[in-house]
């Protein structure tokens, strides 16, 4: 069973996510509403992969970029950015940082589907 942390703060949001992700076989999800609580989650749980939104409250998505890859535990770890900013600046930012993929909020459950599936199988 392969799991991924998802962060983020809107609850619409963090379903939608669980739903298409659990729709996959062989997924589990942890859910974390805020960078600090991904923070505190990390390491009490082996994740596959972080899927983050970067606006949230406490430590936002880019600030946990930051702490996951200049981590030596959590740096191998494959990291997605999902988000409602959309400009090429933000998308540059996020994969400066080491994010494996952004992805801008709408998007089509299959197209998350298959990122996962070409990152951890």
């Amino acid at each position: 069973m392969k799991k991924i942390l998802i962060t983020e703060d809107s609850s619409a949001t963090r379903s939608f996510l669980v739903a298409t992700i659990e729709a996959m076989e062989g997924y589990e999800v942890v859910e974390a509403t805020s960078g600090f609580e991904a923070l505190r989650l990390l390491p009490r749980e082996r994740v596959d992969l972080i899927i983050t939104d970067i606006n949230m409250p406490d430590i936002n998505g880019l600030e946990l970029i930051s702490y996951v890859r200049n981590n030596p535990n959590y740096r191998a770890i494959p990291l997605f950015i999902i988000s409602t900013e959309s400009s090429e600046k933000d998308r540059e930012k996020g994969l400066a940082l080491g994010a494996n993929e952004y992805l801008v909020k709408p998007f089509q459950p299959e197209r998350l589907q298959k990122m996962i599936l070409a990152y951890i199988g």
